[in-house]
């Protein structure tokens, strides 16, 4: 059974929606799974003033609260680990590049190195950054020596008009929190059965040499 880790970064719910989709849809394709959020920061240090934001913001951590915070634990035991994140401009939230951060341990003693990674992102707007933050995630995952599998444009569902993003499940939250369109729940779903077919026949074949 592959070890199936999703660990993200969510303020007002977007990327926590699409990454209980992934969630469920590998577990639902035989893996084990771990999901895990990175702690964030307060509203009030992002948009102070903002009572909407604010009250969103505190609304999902609410929400939230039962779901574990990520550790290197979770890094080591996984076979795959499928990273979400808001874009900030254009690059990964603080709090998950925080995360990020505290992985030389396990990169020093190559914990990383072969273990399938992906990732995916929302942005507020449609040319928001989605791309960049995507590509700029994914530069930790050479780093480590991992495998990175992309969705790309591999699945129908890839070519609704809301998807489209090679290089990782993007949405468009509009500035409405939790606001994740059908169709990018079920392109982040394919990019999760799609990790976990790649990442069987990788450990079937490295098991084998």
């Amino acid at each position: 059974m592959i070890k199936f880790a999703v660990i993200y970064s969510s303020s007002t719910g977007n990327v926590h929606r699409l990454a209980e989709a992934a969630s469920a849809a590998a577990e639902k394709a035989g893996a084990e799974v771990r999901l895990r959020r990175v702690a964030d920061l307060t509203a009030e240090t992002i948009v102070p003033g903002n009572d909407a934001w604010t009250a969103a913001w505190n609304e999902h951590v609410a929400a939230t609260g039962h779901i574990a915070e990520a550790t290197l634990d979770d890094l080591d035991w996984a076979d795959a680990v499928l990273w979400g994140t808001p874009g900030r401009y254009g690059l990964p939230s603080g709090p998950l590049k925080q995360f990020i951060d505290t992985t030389l341990p396990l990169h020093s003693r190559r914990g990383l190195l072969n273990k399938v990674m992906s990732s995916f992102t929302s942005t507020a707007t449609l040319h928001g950054g989605q791309e960049s933050t995507l590509l700029a995630l994914n530069n930790a995952f050479y780093h480590w020596g991992a495998i990175v599998v992309p969705p790309g444009v591999a699945d129908p569902i890839q070519l609704a008009p809301t998807n489209g993003n090679p290089y990782g499940v993007s949405s468009v939250s509009r500035n409405e929190p939790g606001n994740v369109d059908d169709d990018n729940l079920a392109a982040i779903a394919y990019q999760a059965r799609r990790m976990v077919e790649i990442t069987t026949a990788l450990r079937k074949g490295l098991e084998a040499a």
